[in-house]
């Protein structure tokens, strides 16, 4: 028993001095982006928060607004639309990494966030969490690290765990590691702090390492198929993450003479089939792989462009995907994707959480409980505590290694 513990901490104490520094680097920006959506919402509340005219005030059409968005910036091509049922709450343009625009409902005001700062820092803290900051052909590289530095890291918890426990059950050596003593200093503080901060951490962060593993290796998203019974995608079926994109939904044929409806007709069959809903939101054609004419025609006849079908004289719309959250969804991030027919605007397809495949289900909640988004603000809260524990566990961990190498050889010289 004794060699087996010595053979553990040695195993902890490498894989500590190897990876230390990326796991801190990945601990206290994961502190920050645990409520990434939250603090980037509040700094652009400017932006993002109207006040009504009244309380019964009408409000525009998506349509108009629209119009109003293309009219005060020509050039911008959002790739959708976020209407929220809080009254309070401005209609989102998403485009993407570049932020949105904002538009209020009842004016048709067009606005963009004063200041950009909190959402550029935190685009930057997450880059610094998934590949080091690298950039370009470098990115796989810092991938990789962290990717390596996070396995070492749930080694670390797990042996940590083993190592932490007293050899002797009693309640004076349970409270040695369990809570913390503030009259220690020096190298007894260190241990102190780092066995009660692993001790009540470890269970945490081995489930925030074990959750980034499928986001971070293909073999691991494979393995949570293999789990469910499920065959894995090939690369070039998956999507990101290793998801495998389901199967496109075919568009009955349309009237001659059919148009497709406008985005504000999708969004009142959202409304209609799923009455009790907090947020809807409706992705836009962007124009990739078609002509602009023919993709700025039907985006603003409110549908996605395809190209032409043989046959055809002109193109064929595709299904419009709509994303509706529920007030109380589980887990929290869950959402019901609706696929609605461009020309009548009936529902052709519903999926919500429990209609998702195992393997699905599965990614859904290893996704978000990384962040802890998928159990609400407790489990970013906790989430964020234990990476903040995480930094002070390098911290310590490298103290403590410092003082066994070089403490000793110091105290043997005077």
């Amino acid at each position: 028993m004794k060699r087996f513990r010595t053979i553990l901490f040695w195993t902890h104490l490498t894989a500590g001095l190897i990876a230390g520094i990326s796991i801190f680097i990945m601990c206290f920006t994961g502190s920050a982006l645990a409520f990434q959506t939250e603090i980037t919402a509040w700094a652009e509340r400017d932006a993002r928060q109207i006040t009504p005219p009244t309380a019964d005030a009408p409000r525009l059409s998506i349509d108009d607004l629209i119009r109003k968005v293309r009219e005060a910036e020509p050039d911008t091509r959002p790739s959708g639309i976020v209407v929220s049922s809080n009254p309070r709450a401005a209609v989102a343009f998403t485009l993407g990494r570049e932020g949105a625009l904002y538009a209020n409902p009842y004016t048709g005001e067009i606005r963009r966030p004063a200041s950009t700062k909190a959402s550029n820092l935190l685009h930057t803290l997450e880059d610094w969490h998934r590949v080091l900051a690298m950039g370009g052909d470098n990115r796989s590289i810092g991938r990789m690290i962290n990717g390596v530095c996070n396995i070492a890291f749930c080694v670390l918890a797990i042996t940590g765990l083993y190592l932490w426990f007293p050899r002797s059950w009693s309640w004076r050596n349970v409270r040695a590691v369990a809570l913390f003593d503030w009259t220690y200093s020096g190298k007894a503080r260190d241990f102190n702090w780092h066995n009660v901060i692993g001790l009540w951490c470890a269970p945490i962060l081995i489930v925030l390492t074990l959750t980034a593993i499928p986001m971070s290796y293909r073999w691991g998203a494979n393995l949570i198929y293999k789990i469910a019974g499920e065959e894995p995608p090939t690369p070039s079926s998956g999507g990101p993450g290793g998801l495998a994109a389901g199967p496109a939904v075919e568009v009955p044929t349309p009237a001659p003479g059919a148009h497709p409806l406008g985005n504000a007709a999708m969004i009142a069959a959202a409304q209609n089939e799923i009455p009790d809903w907090e947020s809807i939101t409706l992705r836009l054609g962007n124009g990739r792989g078609t002509s602009g004419r023919v993709s700025r025609a039907l985006e603003e006849s409110g549908a996605a462009a395809q190209p032409k079908r043989e046959g055809e004289g002109r193109p064929q719309s595709p299904a419009v995907s709509v994303s509706v959250k529920e007030p109380g969804s589980w887990p929290r991030t869950a959402t019901t994707a609706l696929t609605l027919n461009p020309y009548m605007g009936e529902v052709l397809k519903r999926e919500g959480f429990a209609d998702l495949p195992a393997s699905r289900r599965i990614r859904t909640w290893t996704r978000f409980l990384h962040t802890g988004q998928a159990v609400g603000w407790i489990g970013q809260l906790i989430a964020g505590l234990a990476c903040l524990g995480g930094c002070v566990l390098a911290y310590t961990g490298f103290a403590l290694a410092w003082r066994r190498f070089f403490g000793q050889k110091k105290s043997s010289a005077n």
